[in-house]
């Protein structure tokens, strides 16, 4: 199976501190590389993490608050400093392309490698971007100014062929294509085995990521069944007024969104610099949702 891993770059919400960097991830299918939001410190967690930011692709950007974009103009130029002459493709608010834009002309800087800006649209849920491996989807949230979350849904792969059924029947490489592709197989004795007999199929892998939010149902409908889910728990429950007033989620939020919408697994993140450690906020989410783990930087989960 490719193999499919989420890195935590940074799990801090708005202030940075020494143990937690901003917001950032890395997401990785084979040699697709995707980085989610990119905040101040990005390109130091890449180094100290031994990822190379050249085999990213693709950057998702989920709103234009500092502790998600202020990395990207910075690792954007260091790309170019390095020789990259492969297309960076950039998603995110329509006004980002022009906040980036402007700085390099301020620098006079003229990029070596083409570089494309993508526009969410807020209306709803939209595929943004599809090859024959994955599709990525782009959602609205609630936050003080236009946000999205994002979604990330492996394809379903051809079928796997049972070791047994090899063993015994010993097809060729064009029965096996064949196979792969769905058809029947017919032995040589006329008789008939169905496609889902001889075969099976890896479940397909899928990630969401929702931040930075108020508590916001609509999200259900968006990301049901989910594998992994990351949403943000900037407070414990007894900081709801706060989480309110902020357009952030409590951990009891996040829990129940998780719940609701059925997801493999909840990983809460973007905490408030308050808290030294996140075993309080762990325990608060597992109440509803016990299936929880607490993000920290550099921590790898294997999708």
């Amino acid at each position: 199976m490719i193999p499919f891993e989420l890195t935590i770059l940074g799990s801090g919400s708005a202030k940075p501190t020494l143990r937690r960097k901003a917001s950032a991830q890395i997401l990785a299918r084979g040699n697709s590389y995707f980085l989610i939001d990119c905040a101040e410190g990005t390109q130091l967690q890449l180094s100290a993490l031994k990822i190379s930011p050249v085999r990213i692709s693709h950057i998702f950007i989920s709103h234009l608050h500092g502790d998600h974009y202020f990395g990207l103009i910075g690792l954007i130029n260091t790309l170019h400093l390095i020789g990259r002459t492969m297309p960076l493709h950039i998603f995110g608010p329509a006004q980002l392309s022009e906040i980036m834009y402007l700085q390099l002309e301020a620098s006079e800087t003229k990029l070596r490698y083409p570089l494309f800006f993508h526009d969410l649209q807020a209306d709803s849920k939209n595929c943004i971007l599809e090859n024959d491996q994955i599709e990525v989807f782009s959602f609205p949230v609630l936050h003080r100014i236009p946000t999205w979350g994002f979604l990330f849904n492996e394809k379903i792969p051809k079928r796997n062929i049972k070791n047994e059924f090899i063993e015994v029947f010993h097809p060729d490489l064009n029965e096996i294509h064949a196979i792969k592709n769905g058809s029947d197989f017919i032995d040589k004795f006329g008789i008939t085995h169905d496609n889902y007999e001889i075969t099976y199929q890896h479940d397909c892998r899928s990630y969401a990521y929702c931040t930075d939010t108020a508590y916001f149902e609509d999200l259900i409908g968006y990301i049901k069944n989910v594998k992994v889910l990351y949403h943000e728990a900037t407070f414990m429950a007894n900081q709801t007024e706060r989480a309110v007033a902020t357009f952030h989620s409590t951990t009891l939020q996040a829990a129940e969104i998780a719940y609701k919408a059925n997801v493999g697994k909840l990983i809460i993140g973007h905490f408030s610099s308050r808290y030294p450690t996140t075993e309080s906020l762990l325990d608060e989410a597992k109440t509803i949702f016990s299936n929880t783990i607490a993000a920290e930087d550099g921590m790898k989960i294997t999708l």
